[in-house]
């Protein structure tokens, strides 16, 4: 990596949680100097303009998220305990003191409307996101761990939809309680499509 590779990434880096937490317009460019320790000066030499850092924020929140759920199934062994450890990913991080919510909500809904290039983004991450759900139930019906009646998509799509809901109420109100609801709810489905 090139120093102005490293420096873009460091950028990137400490931008990223701010962005997240603050939102994209809520974030300025005076916020990146401050976590950085850089002049004005250097971010804009590194990056045309904050758009541009946000839409590199997102990639690397992303990025990081779905390693951390890639280290949550790790240990699994069968694909039913992959899709509990996932579930547990989520509950386990939504009150930590350190995440500021799920990037994919944070920018997505404020990119709804305002902002076409994080948008794409985010739907793709998204759809990536329920592709993971799906693949891990088909594997189970393949290898008989779950009912061929199974809709996998179905599934996906209704997690997806309740966690990420659950999580913003969760933040919102400040408690774990109904995104517990949620994953306990989930949890039961599973079980239920068990052989």
């Amino acid at each position: 990596m090139t120093k102005a590779e490293r420096t873009r990434h460091f950028i990137v880096e400490k931008a990223a949680p701010i962005i997240n937490k603050k939102g994209m317009a809520g974030t300025s460019i005076n916020d990146i100097v401050e976590a950085t320790c850089l002049t004005k000066g250097s971010v804009y030499g590194n990056f045309e303009s904050k758009d541009e850092i946000c839409l590199e924020a997102f990639d690397y929140l992303a990025k990081r998220v779905g390693a951390d759920m890639s280290q949550a199934m790790s240990r699994a062994n069968t694909n039913r305990e992959k899709l509990v450890d996932l579930l547990d990913y989520y509950i386990n991080n939504v009150m930590a003191e350190n995440n500021y919510g799920c990037p994919l909500m944070n920018f997505g809904i404020e990119a709804d409307d305002t902002n076409p290039a994080v948008k794409v983004k985010v739907n793709k991450a998204i759809l990536t996101t329920q592709s993971l759900f799906a693949r891990i139930v088909r594997a189970g019906i393949e290898t008989g761990e779950f009912k061929k009646t199974v809709d996998a998509d179905a599934f996906a799509i209704k997690a997806f939809a309740m966690i990420e809901g659950g999580m913003w109420i969760a933040r919102l109100q400040g408690s774990p309680k109904q995104m517990q609801v949620i994953i306990g709810s989930l949890r039961q489905e599973i079980n239920d499509y068990c052989q």
